[in-house]
């Protein structure tokens, strides 16, 4: 019988890369590693977790080399790998670059990627950029990795990565604030905390959901809500005054995307 994914290598077993090792094994994978010095426990026979390269067989070749240590880390974690020649090298780390991690990987093919943790349940989202020498057959190989687990869409420009990682990569972040918003207005307003967790957990899921499932635009289902002269209405005057949401999420966006570009160094 034949797996649907080729040997992979994945340095790095945290919430993205145990998501996205649980994708790769649902649609079939070849006898795999991933390494991380904490030791978790191995998700199933298709992968096991080692402490470092060392332990790896000799003769283990992977396909596909998958970087999912944090940025801050790279530097040290990186030179374990780098004799994975063969190997497309994907990289979806914040902030490091195609050109420094060639640098680091000793001239490898290198794709860059941002995925996002709603990957977890397999509705993520990933933007990818593949670097100079990466072959068709390497490019289809990480896209097959990214869409296990995601939605691909890829990019010429490097440089919108940085954006990237600042709009879907932390933009759960910045959703899940917003149920911790409202069901703190919710408490304020006298509604009872477990009622006010329950309500504003599934109307930010709900509106998710009607989101994903709709051919209208954000702005048109923003208007389907707003009765004129209704309380929707006056809640959005408060919301999209300019100094409030507009200003705070461009700046907010801009300060990921400079974060982003910092990590680079």
């Amino acid at each position: 019988m034949t797996t649907a994914l080729p040997p992979i290598l994945l340095l790095g077993f945290g919430k993205m890369g145990s998501a996205m090792a649980a994708g790769w094994i649902a649609r079939g994978l070849a006898p795999s590693f991933a390494i991380d010095p904490a030791l978790p426990s191995s998700p199933g026979p298709e992968l096991t977790v080692i402490a470092s390269a060392a332990d790896l067989p000799a003769d283990f070749r992977p396909a596909a080399v998958v970087l999912a240590v944090k940025p801050q880390m790279a530097a040290d974690a990186l030179p374990s790998v780098a004799r994975f020649q063969d190997a497309v090298m994907l990289s979806i780390m914040a902030g490091k670059t195609i050109a420094g991690l060639r640098n680091a990987l000793a001239g490898a093919a290198v794709v860059r990627a941002m995925p996002n943790t709603p990957a977890a349940i397999g509705q993520g989202f990933t933007v990818a950029c593949a670097g100079d020498g990466v072959t068709q057959a390497q490019r289809e190989l990480c896209h097959a990795l990214l869409q296990s687990v995601s939605e691909v869409d890829w990019v010429e420009n490097e440089g919108l990565i940085d954006a990237v990682t600042a709009v879907s990569g932390g933009g759960p972040a910045y959703v899940f604030l917003l149920a911790e918003l409202l069901e703190q207005a919710a408490v304020e307003q006298g509604i009872p905390a477990p009622l006010a967790r329950r309500m504003a957990r599934a109307t930010v899921s709900g509106s998710g959901a009607l989101l994903a499932a709709s051919a209208e635009d954000a702005a048109q289902l923003r208007r389907n809500v707003t009765s004129p002269k209704g309380t929707t209405e006056r809640a959005l005057a408060v919301l999209m005054d300019q100094a409030a949401w507009p200003e705070a999420i461009s700046r907010a966006i801009a300060a990921a995307t400079a974060r982003s570009r910092e990590l680079a160094g």
